[in-house]
């Protein structure tokens, strides 16, 4: 009967690929709960004992309930909110969006699924990098070509221009996040530069053709989140003309360590923005209310904004650090293993180049098998580049360090050394 009833879903739902970081967490909570030391650097996600909420956005989103704001908020926001936004970019990004250009939504996954709906028609093309995060999902629900371009850390798995540049005159988006998850990597000006150029021109030819503009997804949820001397570069900062053709995908999720209170906002020409809040607006995806008063509050008090960023920036560079420290020494020890440098977010790229080694009778043959290797022999829970679409890239894999203390890294990390010595190199 199951299976009778499983063949009446649809076609997309029916091939809709669920989370390979959600089954690789699975295995992670199962292993925890049988009593296992445990890292867990695999989600993307703050844990509150390590970076708690701002006092400003706690507080005031208690007030903002006790006051009465439980009911449906505006579709599109409000106001005081889409303010706050468009006040946060002119202070922080050095450009003023109209304020109609301004939309709340529910987290920054509605904006990105509103975008993919709102621009992309079935059988178009959507340009990004492999890795990344959800494209491809995104592409397989509104029926989009997905165009996925294998990038290395080589080019700080980013896309060069000369790779996109064939699939431009069709594609109908194409799609950027910086910093990237799941590399923490971030683009740079020149690189961006380069391509909004070429959007432009493609555009103006486009106008003058009567076509549909192409359009750049820029998400940019992680973009407080930059160390040392790592800029972050946004398409209208580095040409202004881009306002016309950029559709920003951010929100207080990553720069607040505030994912479960669900406020994500877009900045978009007027037309996409209304479109999205159409899309949206037909399946409830907004923020709740109170979490929006709070968040106004909160994006409106710049010292109490300064004080968190500087407190987040700082524990998550510290332990970002802290892994590339011991994975460059043991990679001075003769062990196979690379980190780059940290740049942004929250995540850090690692390769371990463990496959063909062996422990005892066990053959690390596949990046599962070494993920797995380095759970069991370790208790280093990591997430391989592979689950973000990037099959090229075998030996790399995302550490995420939004769930995890110093000392829990030092000990895991002690861990992984007598794992490693344990191993047989390759004959």
């Amino acid at each position: 009967m199951s299976e009778w009833l499983a063949s009446g879903v649809s076609n997309m739902a029916a091939t809709l690929q669920g989370s390979s970081i959600l089954a690789i967490a699975a295995q992670v909570r199962a292993l925890a709960a049988s009593g296992k030391q445990i890292c867990n650097l695999t989600i993307g996600d703050f844990d509150p004992k390590h970076y708690p909420l701002p006092e400003r956005l706690l507080e005031g989103t208690y007030s903002a309930l006790k006051a009465g704001h439980s009911n449906y908020p505006p579709a599109n926001g409000i106001l005081e909110l889409r303010q706050a936004v468009q006040r946060f970019c002119t202070q922080r990004l050095g450009w003023t969006p109209p304020l109609d250009h301004v939309l709340i939504a529910g987290g920054a996954r509605p904006v990105l699924y509103g975008c993919y709906r709102a621009i992309v028609n079935p059988g178009e093309k959507v340009v990004y990098g492999t890795p990344s995060w959800n494209n491809n999902h995104y592409a397989h629900l509104v029926g989009a070509v997905p165009v996925e371009i294998p990038v290395t850390a080589q080019d700080n798995f980013f896309p060069r221009l000369d790779q996109i540049e064939p699939h431009i005159a069709d594609a109908a988006m194409i799609v950027i996040n910086s910093p990237l998850n799941p590399s923490g990597t971030c683009i740079d000006t020149a690189t961006l530069h380069g391509l909004c150029e070429r959007i432009v021109a493609e555009n103006h030819r486009r106008a003058a053709e009567g076509r549909r503009p192409l359009f750049l997804c820029y998400d940019q949820i992680y973009w407080t989140l930059t160390f040392g001397e790592v800029a972050h570069a946004d398409p209208v900062g580095v040409m202004p003309e881009m306002a016309d053709y950029t559709i920003y995908v951010d929100g207080i999720s990553k720069c607040f360590a505030a994912t479960g209170l669900r406020v994500g906002w877009t900045i978009a020409p007027k037309p996409v923005c209304d479109a999205i809040n159409r899309v949206l607006g037909h399946v409830g995806a907004w923020a709740p209310k109170a979490e929006q008063v709070a968040t106004a509050q909160l994006l409106n008090d710049d010292e109490a904004v300064d004080e968190y960023l500087a407190f987040i920036r700082g524990a998550a560079e510290a332990r970002l650090q802290l892994i590339h420290t011991r994975i460059t020494d043991l990679a001075a020890k003769g062990y196979p293993l690379t980190a780059l440098v940290p740049q942004g977010a929250i995540y850090l790229s690692a390769e371990f180049a463990l496959r063909g080694w062996c422990d005892g009778s066990l053959v690390l043959a596949s990046s599962g098998d070494v993920r797995s290797w380095l759970l069991e022999a370790a208790g280093l829970a990591v997430v391989p580049f592979d689950a973000f679409g990037a099959q090229h890239a075998t030996d790399w894999y995302r550490l995420s360090v939004g769930a995890c203390g110093m000392a829990e890294l030092q000990a895991a990390f002690d861990r992984l050394e007598a794992a490693l010595a344990r191993l047989q190199r390759p004959k």
